[in-house]
């Protein structure tokens, strides 16, 4: 990971959710090595705890950690009070927890399945707002980030409980920007839409396509036009973007990570 350019989120406290793994490990180094605190969430306790250590390691006193279940509003309560009380408040939120769900076309899909895919996904983007969104307005200018997908922009078969929660994580940041903008509180929320990227969120997919895991990413690249499918860090470089005061204009947006595939 590039280091050069510090301090662009100099002085900001940002709580990123789904903080384990993935995308989450990739924002949290990016945000903390841009000089900000960073509050890590998720449900897997032991895996924020030792990312926490790690970035506090090389960056003493930026990073903490939280279990969090991000369909539980009482844990979305209490978690935001923790991080604003560690960190001395909160000026981002990063709604990024996030699951794919099982493989289902519609007639085979369980309730259960698409109840579940809808409270990870959704029902905690929408807790986020609620429960930040006071801090983030102390603390302004803040930001609100929306970890979305290019299945919320565009549909693919079996895919309708995730395809379903990514459009409306979509369409829910515009209605909290314009809310934030009509009430001149400065917060901005926009929208994040990465196709396939390096993360173990692709496993279902690697399972599919078979073979290796090099053959099943050139066979889910096939459909991009950049020929390859992305690394963390290109997430992470854009949640950085609209994180700084860079993006101070910027609101109701949608950003596609996507190599292309959507201009198609």
């Amino acid at each position: 990971m590039s280091t050069t350019g510090q301090g662009r989120v100099t002085g900001k406290r940002a709580l990123i959710t789904g903080a384990a793994g993935g995308l989450g490990v990739a924002m949290a180094w990016m945000l903390a090595r841009q000089g900000a605190k960073v509050a890590l969430t998720d449900v897997n306790l032991d895996g924020v705890q030792a990312l926490a250590s790690a970035i506090n390691a090389e960056l003493p006193g930026s990073a903490f950690a939280f279990a969090h279940d991000v369909t539980s509003e009482a844990d979305w309560i209490a978690v935001v009070e923790s991080a604003v009380a560690a960190m001395g408040g909160l000026s981002i939120l990063v709604n990024n927890a996030g699951i794919g769900g099982e493989l289902h076309y519609a007639e085979s899909d369980t309730l259960e399945n698409w109840h579940r895919v809808q409270a990870v996904n959704l029902d905690s983007v929408m807790l986020g707002c609620k429960h930040a969104m006071a801090h983030l307005r102390a603390a302004a200018p803040a930001a609100i980030i929306n970890i979305s997908s290019v299945a919320g922009l565009a549909a693919a078969p079996g895919m309708g409980a995730y395809n379903a929660t990514k459009a409306a994580v979509w369409m829910y940041t515009k209605t909290v920007a314009l809310e934030a903008a009509k009430q001149d509180w400065n917060v901005r929320c926009n929208s994040v839409h990465p196709v396939f990227i390096k993360t173990p969120i692709l496993d279902p997919f690697v399972a599919m396509v078979g073979g290796d895991e090099a053959t099943a990413h050139q066979k889910l690249a096939r459909g991009i036009p950049m020929k390859r499918i992305g690394e963390p860090d290109d997430v992470a470089y854009c949640v950085l973007y609209l994180a700084s005061d860079e993006s101070k204009f910027v609101t109701g947006a949608e950003f596609k990570i996507d190599g292309g595939m959507l201009a198609q």
